[in-house]
């Protein structure tokens, strides 16, 4: 059996430097994803993704970075899945697309479900506030109790 992938993909109406700024500088990514990030993605970089109001986090790695084009880290470096982002210029627009392979846990298409509803919620996220201006509560109100099933302090 082939490990499965997660993918999906959002149309986000602003140029693709943009939206591509938007995902590797965490004062940007702070609007409408984590709550605190500690520095920008850069190659070979480790960097710490915090969301506070749940007690959570994750460090990530820098595998390569495509200004403008492709951002690829590995994922809980204790335990790593591959996620990459993809910007394709669409005339003034930029499609986005986010994979997260290399699930291997007890149920990895379960993980890949999940991961998938996840980023999916990130792409809205950053189409709002990258289009309009307003800061999403997706992330926070997806887990209004405070708890996130499944998830281990990384």
């Amino acid at each position: 059996m082939t490990a499965p992938e997660a993918t999906t993909g959002m149309l986000i109406r602003r140029p693709a430097k943009v939206v591509f700024e938007a995902f590797v500088d965490p004062a940007v990514t702070t609007r409408f994803w984590f709550s605190k990030g500690s520095g920008r993605l850069e190659p070979g970089a480790v960097v710490r993704w915090d969301w506070e109001m749940y007690g959570v986090g994750t460090d990530v790695r820098v595998k390569a970075i495509e200004p403008g084009g492709r951002i690829l880290i590995d994922w809980d470096l204790d335990d790593p899945t591959e996620v990459e982002w993809r910007f394709e210029p669409r005339g003034e627009d930029t499609w986005v697309t986010v994979t997260n392979r290399g699930f291997h846990g007890a149920d990895p298409v379960a993980e890949a479900l999940d991961s998938m509803g996840g980023f999916a919620l990130v792409l809205a996220g950053a189409k709002i506030w990258l289009e309009h201006g307003i800061e999403p509560r997706f992330v926070l109100d997806r887990h209004p109790d405070g708890r996130v099933e499944g998830w281990r302090d990384r």
